[in-house]
């Protein structure tokens, strides 16, 4: 059996005495696996319910009303700097036009502010007797998290259930 080694220097020899130049391909390089933890994530997510008090008529929950509950909540509960902590609203989901109405708001807050937030919405109930006619209601945390991926599609544990 011939050296496939030998025929290629010999190849290589023919292309030097031709003149032609010889080009030497580098290594192919496996691909490096990339390990990535992110230990300090500069937003905390929040997953919250508006929750109407019994006996009340639910209003519409928009952008507008849904800003001015949380500011009223954080300024009860922090005073002038609770509403200073930037609250960025990602989306508002109406619940179902049954008897018991929720209203399910995503918020995005900055992590350290993230305790404080949460202290102050889930102590706050909304009074019903303002020149808005806005009801008796309330903020209930229904989930938090540093990732919103893993905020809206849960854990992965269900991936691995036969």
């Amino acid at each position: 059996m011939s050296d496939p080694t030998r025929n290629m220097d010999i190849d290589n020899e023919f292309k030097v005495q031709s003149g032609e130049s010889v080009k030497r391909k580098a290594p192919e390089a496996k691909p490096k696996t990339i390990h990535f933890t992110s230990r300090n994530p500069p937003w905390t997510y929040l997953k919250l319910k508006l929750v109407y008090q019994p006996g009340s008529s639910p209003q519409p929950l928009d952008h507008l009303s849904a800003r001015t509950y949380l500011s009223s909540a954080l300024s009860q509960f922090l005073g002038l700097t609770g509403t200073a902590i930037p609250i960025d609203i990602l989306k508002i989901e109406e619940g179902s036009p049954s008897i018991t109405k929720h209203d399910v708001v995503w918020i995005r807050v900055p992590r350290e502010d993230a305790s404080a937030v949460v202290g102050a919405v889930s102590s706050w109930i909304g009074g019903g007797n303002n020149s808005m006619g806005s009801t008796d209601v309330a903020w209930r945390v229904c989930a938090k998290g540093n990732f919103l991926g893993a905020l809206v599609s849960g854990s992965g544990a269900d991936l691995f259930v036969p």
